[in-house]
């Protein structure tokens, strides 16, 4: 199939406006493919129960002051282990206990060593 000459530069005008409509929304405007908004969105839901959660954790420590002595005396890399042994994450969804419990002994951490200064 043969095109007109005078379609040819108005063929190659779109081509190149398509792709530098992509490059610019992608790059410039923060588009996203689904794909990645969808991965975003997971991250986001898992930060958001990490932050949900790892309050009501410290405060199960904060009520068991012998345990959250012993978690004190554990190395700071260990603390998060100590926390998945006590119980205190057992109420959270598998996926996300370790985080959680990441956050819980940095929180409780901070808060023992906030009481214990003032």
């Amino acid at each position: 199939m043969k095109l007109p000459s005078e379609l040819k530069p108005a063929a190659w005008g779109a081509i190149g406006g398509a792709i530098v409509t992509m490059l610019v929304g992608f790059q410039g405007f923060g588009w996203y493919t689904g794909g990645s908004a969808e991965e975003m969105a997971q991250n986001r839901a898992r930060e958001a129960v990490v932050v949900a959660y790892a309050p009501v954790c410290a405060q199960l420590a904060a009520s068991e002051p012998d345990q959250l002595m012993l978690m004190m005396e554990e190395r700071q890399w260990q603390r998060d282990r100590f926390v998945l042994n006590a119980g205190w994450v057992s109420g959270v969804a598998e996926p996300y206990r370790a985080k959680v419990a990441e956050a819980c002994a940095k929180a409780a951490s901070a808060a023992f060593e906030a009481n214990q200064s003032s």
